[in-house]
């Protein structure tokens, strides 16, 4: 199978841990190179979060185990990417 590179993921995660806490946990796992989360949405309780992660060899299932084990659910996967190189998205007509 194909290294995956980036996860792009709809979470829902709780207050606590913060966001700057809850990317050190993820950047600390083997193979990532990078974590990137942006709050989208907050309520009373819980904060709708996008957590992009790049790496040259991301173990999904690590990724996951660390964002429930901290209360949180990833409600999507919107964007995988994997394989030797990154592809970036182009416009086409369709846009």
């Amino acid at each position: 199978m194909g290294n995956l590179r980036r996860l792009v993921m709809d979470v829902l995660k709780p207050l606590e841990p913060s966001i700057v806490e809850l990317a050190q946990l993820l950047a600390d796992l083997e193979g990532v190179d990078g974590v990137n989360i942006s709050i989208y949405e907050i309520d009373r309780r819980v904060e709708n979060a996008k957590v992009t992660i790049e790496g040259r060899n991301l173990n999904y299932k690590s990724i996951v185990r660390i964002i429930e084990e901290n209360g949180g659910a990833v409600h999507s996967i919107d964007e995988v990417a994997a394989g030797s190189v990154l592809i970036e998205d182009v416009v086409t007509a369709q846009d």
